[in-house]
């Protein structure tokens, strides 16, 4: 279900805090889809003042009984409709992700990136994670999965099969591969001005680390520069010390946001904080 939490800034110390239902459990998706794996449900709201929200789907590949189903749905893809109580509106936005737990609009043209979580059990390298750009909105739009169990590499699952036309026409690569199985989550666009010039405008996103990956890695915040047309150039580390040199996680960062005074926050799961990364000269 999704939760609309009206002027909850006046609650924070109060036990009254108010929650008003913008989709019941069991219309957001199935009962019957309803599941442990994948189920963060991340939202945004977009510059069309629309709720846009990711659903995971809760295979490490689903077969292939469960399409269309889950293209009409938005299982496996992202979502958007009205944001607050009364008629929907529910459209599917984007189709073939497999488990997206961090997505933003750039402020300067108004597109839709996300991140995307890709496919265990193929190797301790393979497949990439991604951060991918919406070229457009719509249920036509997919983005490789389950064909692709990350950047170019095909699934075992469906690996040898050809992929549909509907699929291949519209398939949309990922701007940036990210290290496999590093967990890339929560991203956002800087739009402050207390970091250097070379930051703005660019997107920081946060790698949670591997859950079952024999070499750890992960658990930084990464930093992904645009050029002019809004395209991805180069990602680097932008913070990490979270993990020890024998591959000891201290912490997990979860989600990076922006502070009103241009600092950066950054969640972690496992030390249960939020850090403030700031500038100064």
């Amino acid at each position: 279900m999704v939760l609309w939490f009206p002027a909850a800034e006046f609650f924070m110390e109060s036990p009254d805090t108010v929650a008003v239902p913008i989709i019941d459990q069991g219309q957001l998706i199935p009962v019957e889809e309803e599941s442990y794996n994948h189920s963060a449900r991340v939202c945004v709201i977009g510059p069309d003042n629309k709720l846009y929200v990711s659903l995971g789907q809760r295979f490490n590949v689903p077969g292939p009984e469960n399409y269309p189903m889950y293209d009409e749905v938005g299982i496996g893809g992202i979502i958007r409709f009205n944001r607050f109580p009364g008629k929907l509106d529910r459209e599917v936005v984007a189709i073939g992700v497999r488990n997206s737990v961090g997505h933003a609009f750039n402020p300067k043209d108004g597109k839709l990136w996300f991140t995307d979580n890709q496919v265990d059990g193929m190797g301790e390298e393979t497949p990439p994670g991604e951060l991918n750009k919406a070229p457009r909105l719509g249920a036509d739009v997919w983005y490789g999965f389950p064909y692709y169990g990350g950047g170019g590499v095909r699934t075992n699952e469906y690996a040898g099969q050809p992929i549909p036309k509907k699929y291949a026409d519209n398939y949309v690569k990922p701007q940036v591969e990210m290290i496999a199985h590093a967990a890339d989550l929560g991203m956002m666009f800087y739009t402050g001005r207390m970091f250097p010039k070379k930051y703005h405008g660019a997107i920081f996103s946060a790698q949670h680390g591997s859950w079952n990956a024999v070499k750890p890695r992960g658990a930084r915040v990464m930093v992904t520069y645009l050029d002019d047309k809004g395209n991805a150039v180069k990602t680097e580390p932008f913070a990490d010390g979270w993990m020890t040199d024998a591959g000891v996680y201290l912490g997990r960062p979860v989600d990076v946001q922006q502070y009103v005074d241009g600092s950066i926050l950054v969640s972690d799961d496992k030390a249960g904080v939020v850090y403030r990364i700031s500038y100064s000269n």
